[in-house]
């Protein structure tokens, strides 16, 4: 469901008023902890999240699992998403495209500034969209085909022999598997996350 704001604009001598979607903050049922309850660095993510995202249930609910927490972040990305066998940039890319086509406001916003901190260019993030005809290497693009089969909306996506002749030009069959164990984990987190209302919303979420 998408909300809507009313936005008054002026032309000329008459005032027009257009309704204009905007995304959709959390609401989820589940407890929060509050901010002096978690442990110390929570609550430096807690401070974190609220300054880049105005909001803090995220933080707040995995207050309840603070293990969850730790072993999604450290065991996750520290050893394994970043563990440098893909390179940066590539991880980087795949995920912030996953996070476009999930429409997860959070995800977007947190995912851009890592892939501009991983030196992904301005030109790259902005035409996403549109790899194929876009700034990307051929291992570029065939990494983020591979995350439109891997998205949540691609209920009945597949790996084609058309699409692994196009994937094995550029990457081994391990770090497919590698790859696809990444986009496996970030596309699940999305589906809790959306499931259990953490996150801010695009109004072109489709899920």
């Amino acid at each position: 469901m998408c909300h809507w704001k009313r936005l008054k604009c002026d032309v000329g001598r008459s005032s027009v008023v257009e309704l204009v979607p905007v995304n959709l903050l959390p609401d989820t049922p589940l407890k929060r902890v509050a901010r002096e309850e978690l442990p110390q660095h929570m609550q430096k993510a807690w401070d974190q999240s609220l300054a880049l995202h105005g909001d803090t249930t995220f933080i707040e609910v995995f207050g309840h699992a603070p293990q969850a927490y730790d072993w999604y972040l450290q065991d996750f990305y520290s050893k394994f998403f970043y563990s440098g066998r893909i390179e940066r940039s590539v991880v980087e890319l795949v995920r912030l495209r996953l996070a476009n086509i999930h429409g997860c406001a959070f995800c977007n916003r947190g995912d851009t500034l890592a892939a501009r901190e991983a030196g992904v260019p301005q030109a790259q993030i902005d035409a996403l969209a549109e790899y194929e005809t876009g700034p990307f290497s051929e291992r570029e693009k065939c990494a983020l085909a591979l995350a439109d089969v891997m998205a949540l909306t691609n209920t009945r996506g597949r790996i084609t022999p058309a699409l692994y002749g196009r994937l094995a030009a550029h990457f081994t069959d391990g770090e497919l598997v590698e790859l696809g164990v990444i986009m496996a984990m970030l596309c699940g987190m999305a589906k809790m996350i959306f499931a259990f209302d953490l996150v801010e919303k695009m109004p072109s979420c489709p899920l």
